[in-house]
């Protein structure tokens, strides 16, 4: 992290400790730092870490390392993980004197699970015994897991022998792991919180990514919060980018209402998914990966990030589940989380997120169709997620964990903030055509279909794609594709009027080519068979304008009527106007109304009217 802190800038990096418990992880944090990592009077009464310790120093490079210590009692598993969880690197301690131990193997099978892939051997007492045997077992173990080849360095903290070697190892170790994106969308899981008087509360925690300023705007559990202060190794800062432990001073923030396990968010960039389907990974290459869906408990507790939660697992096929937290968790795909029995105080398995957004699973055999398309090699990509959804909001990809890139660069039809796979939009144009046919069959006085209907027909979230998609329709060998004309889809170009009303419609037409302004009374409407509905149809079609409730004309009517009355003089009466068209009060009177709505003529007094 790049942040200005006290008028200078300083680069700040991040690392957890991990081992079995009495191997000295907090000594050599001490000792490296010159601070004490156990806060709690209780810890340093018995020498034990029991809560998240936190401390830091600058190594030989000029980079500001943070150190999250973590408790090595198994008691306190849960702690270990809330603090290494979050944090990219990780030092794993073992003693020369007591070598690889049970919580040595726990600790691992965590940082396994979660997919942690930077890391430092740190063998410490070696003035106790000869540090070999203990590196060469520790070695062998970490092998087999995601951290696999690692570096090596032996103290003895209390003396200082290989603390030198140990801050260059660390350099090394930093330095390797990749810069996070600054601006990614903040996700803070909250491991620490407590009040301070005269400034309210302040959360702690790991910031893996993104920027977090003074003034922003977060949300916390759907409740959104403001950023009175930031905090970041003991100095105030304006800006913090990950990956650095941050503290934050939240404003009007209740204390009761923020834990450990909670979580930061940029507001409105992220799913609180009630399920998620995972990728259960065996643990160093054991676990349940290769086992019966049905190996995992019914319960389990799920630890990602500094949260812990109860979630029920519903095995899906072999190496896959669906998981349901007992409450809502910030989740994305690819995001790597640990499975936990409680009663057996063992990792059972690591998970991958690849859906956060799962389909219902409802129909017979559902749940083995669903494991076959997880196991399909291109799952949670923007490709392999538009087409199994086809259609989805683009924002709603980015929140699942599909990089904006990807989403960008999909072939989609796009409107409304949507996309629509080319497949599915194919799919909706045939649908409309289909409507349509079936519309205009039982309604051939009111064809096409409007635009919403044509919405409903195609089974898309908004209008819009509607005219998307058959923007974009390629015609099919035979086929006739649906086109939008005056707010409808139609098929063709024909007006699909029935054969009477064209009929009639030719019979008004030699009445009003006569006489242009003698609009067909009720009765002569009757004797042709024109009706409201069939009157409303030749509006549609362009064949009639309505100037009035079953007043119909010729759509060129207007403009003669004009041609017509320059003759009279510029301004006219109601009188001389309808005596100059050949017509009666009925049809002058919405005719001159008709013309002053389209500006044709303006109304000069009660009585008389003016051309424009």
């Amino acid at each position: 992290m790049r942040a200005r802190c006290g008028g200078r800038a300083v680069t700040s990096r991040v690392v957890a400790t991990a081992g079995h418990v009495d191997h000295g992880k907090s000594t050599l944090v001490r000792a490296l730092t010159g601070m004490e990592p156990d806060r709690l009077a209780e810890e340093r009464r018995r020498g034990l870490t029991i809560d998240l310790g936190f401390a830091w120093t600058r190594l030989p490079s000029g980079t500001d390392l943070a150190f999250v210590d973590v408790p090595g009692h198994e008691r306190f598993v849960t702690t270990m993980l809330a603090g290494a969880g979050p944090a990219p690197a990780v030092v794993m301690v073992v003693a020369a004197d007591e070598g690889w131990m049970p919580q040595s193997a726990e600790h691992l099978d965590a940082l396994d699970a979660l997919g942690v892939e930077h890391g430092l051997l740190v063998i410490t007492r070696c003035d106790l015994l000869d540090p070999e045997p203990a590196r060469e077992d520790a070695l062998a173990e970490i092998s087999s897991s995601s951290l696999g080849g690692v570096g090596v360095v032996e103290v003895c903290a209390p003396r200082g022998d290989g603390l030198d070697a140990l801050r260059t190892a660390l350099d090394g170790l930093v330095a390797a792991v990749p810069e996070p994106e600054p601006g990614a969308d903040v996700r803070l899981w909250v491991d620490r919180a407590f009040s301070i008087r005269g400034a309210g509360t302040v959360v702690t925690g790991t910031l893996g990514a993104g920027t977090i300023r003074v003034g922003d705007e977060l949300d916390l559990g759907g409740r959104r919060v403001h950023v009175r202060g930031l905090q970041s190794l003991g100095e105030p800062v304006q800006v913090a980018r990950g990956v650095a432990r941050v503290a934050v001073n939240l404003r009007g923030v209740p204390r009761e209402v923020v834990a450990r396990g909670d979580a930061l968010l940029t507001p409105d960039r992220w799913l609180a998914p009630a399920e998620v389907d995972v990728a259960l990974r065996g643990v160093r290459g054991g676990g349940v990966l290769g086992a019966e869906p049905g190996a995992l408990p019914r319960e389990v507790m799920l630890h990602v990030g500094s949260a812990a939660v109860t979630v029920r697992v519903r095995p899906l096929g072999s190496g896959f589940a669906r998981l349901r937290p007992e409450r809502p968790l910030p989740l994305r795909i690819g995001d790597r989380a640990v499975l936990r029995d409680p009663g057996r105080r063992a990792v059972v398995a690591g998970v991958e997120v690849l859906d956060v957004l799962p389909p219902a699973l409802r129909r017979r055999g559902a749940a083995a169709r669903r494991a076959a398309e997880l196991a399909e090699p291109d799952v949670g990509t923007a490709a392999a997620e538009l087409r199994r959804r086809g259609v989805v909001r683009a924002a709603d990809l980015v929140a699942m964990g599909v990089p904006r890139a990807e989403v960008d660069a999909l072939p989609a039809v796009r409107a409304d903030g949507h996309l629509v796979a080319p497949a599915r939009a194919q799919e909706a144009v045939s649908a409309l055509a289909a409507a349509v046919r079936v519309h205009d069959a039982a309604e051939p006085l009111d064809p096409g279909l409007t635009i919403e209907a044509a919405r409903r027909a195609a089974d898309l979230p908004t209008p819009g794609l509607v005219t998307a998609v058959l923007s974009a329709a390629r015609p099919g060998t035979g086929a006739v594709t649906p086109q939008l004309r005056a707010g409808r889809v139609h098929l063709g170009r024909a007006s699909g009027l029935p054969e009477p009303v064209r009929v009639a419609m030719e019979t008004l037409r030699a009445d009003l080519v006569t006489h242009p302004f003698r609009a067909p009374d009720a009765e002569r409407l009757a004797e042709l068979g024109l009706g409201p509905r069939e009157l409303a149809a030749l509006v549609r079609a362009g064949e009639l304008i309505a100037v009035a409730e079953g007043v119909v004309l010729l759509p060129e009517a207007p403009d003669r009527a004009v041609d017509l009355l320059r003759g009279v003089g510029p301004e006219f009466t109601l009188s001389e106007a309808r005596q100059a068209l050949g017509t009666t009060r009925r049809v002058a009177v919405p005719l001159l109304e008709h013309l002053a709505r389209t500006g044709r003529t303006v109304r000069s007094d009660d009585l008389t009217h003016r051309l424009r």
